[in-house]
């Protein structure tokens, strides 16, 4: 697995060490259990979802995470002050790696927030087809992130669109997937995907303004019926879609999709004045 740490610290099972040593990571060969937390004003945004699914992933694939939600939460706290981080995301990795054992990561990575710009002007996608065995656990396959990196920049593309072998489109490659038909909200089955921290609130922030969701899947074939769509992820918050491939989406004027943006904002910003003088 290629070093993925930033900045001058992270943390192996509890104990800071230096980003000038990144061996370990050579030593990673099993694909590990993860999560991505964004930090916001040095709070880890919706952190208890983050370790809450990080758990529910490791049980889905037979993985123990021998490693206490108060251990993790000083180990983030102390990656935090020492890289005096205040807007940059927290990745913790579980894994085994032969003639060591388990190993616990917490780390700092290369982070991307979509600028102004995308939010005005709504974001290219693209088709791929592909279905993940384990949608539910968040597990990390090197080759399958290449493979659709590789697309995302061959089309000058933002966020790839999964489809399966139906034809239906359940997620994407990094995120979860909104669509929107008249006045209600189509999404997929939460079996049939990763289910993202974002994509809860969302559900939490339309159950408030009595928007419809309809847990069901968007066929390709459909695409051009729908009135917009957006993707959702730790780092985009609620993106929204102006093309699909060839087809055009008028997202960025559409009033649900605005509606549920400054919803999921305020939640945010509630989140983060609750939580902050636990992290100062």
């Amino acid at each position: 697995m290629k070093p993925e740490a930033i900045k001058d610290y992270y943390i192996v099972n509890g104990q800071l060490e230096t980003t000038r040593d990144l061996k370990i990571f050579d030593k990673i060969e099993k694909p590990p259990v993860y999560e991505v937390i964004r930090t916001i004003e040095g709070v880890p945004l919706f952190l208890e979802d983050h370790l809450q699914r990080m758990t529910d992933s490791a049980k889905i694939i037979g993985y123990d995470i021998d490693k206490d939600e108060k251990d993790i939460r000083n180990d983030i706290k102390t990656l935090i002050l020492k890289n005096n981080i205040d807007r940059l995301n927290v990745k913790l990795l579980s894994t085994e790696i032969e003639e060591i054992g388990k190993v616990f990561l917490v780390y700092n990575v290369e982070s991307f927030y979509p600028p102004e710009e995308f939010y005005k002007k709504g974001i290219h996608t693209i088709l791929f087809h592909y279905e993940r065995n384990n949608p539910n656990a968040k597990v990390l396959f090197t080759s399958f992130k290449e493979n659709v990196a590789k697309s995302l920049k061959e089309n000058n593309a933002f966020e790839a669109l999964l489809v399966n072998k139906s034809g239906y489109i359940p997620e994407g490659s990094r995120s979860n997937m909104f669509f929107i038909k008249e006045d209600k909200v189509y999404t997929a089955k939460a079996s049939d995907v990763l289910i993202g921290i974002t994509r809860k609130h969302i559900f939490e922030v339309c159950n408030k303004l009595n928007i419809s969701i309809i847990e069901e899947s968007i066929h390709i074939d459909d695409l051009n019926k729908l009135d917009g769509g957006f993707m959702s992820g730790t780092s985009v918050n609620v993106l929204p879609i102006s093309t699909i491939d060839n087809i055009e989406l008028n997202s960025i004027n559409n009033e649900i999709i605005k509606e549920i943006n400054k919803a999921y904002v305020r939640e945010m910003e509630n989140y983060i004045l609750k939580n902050k003088n636990e992290w100062i």
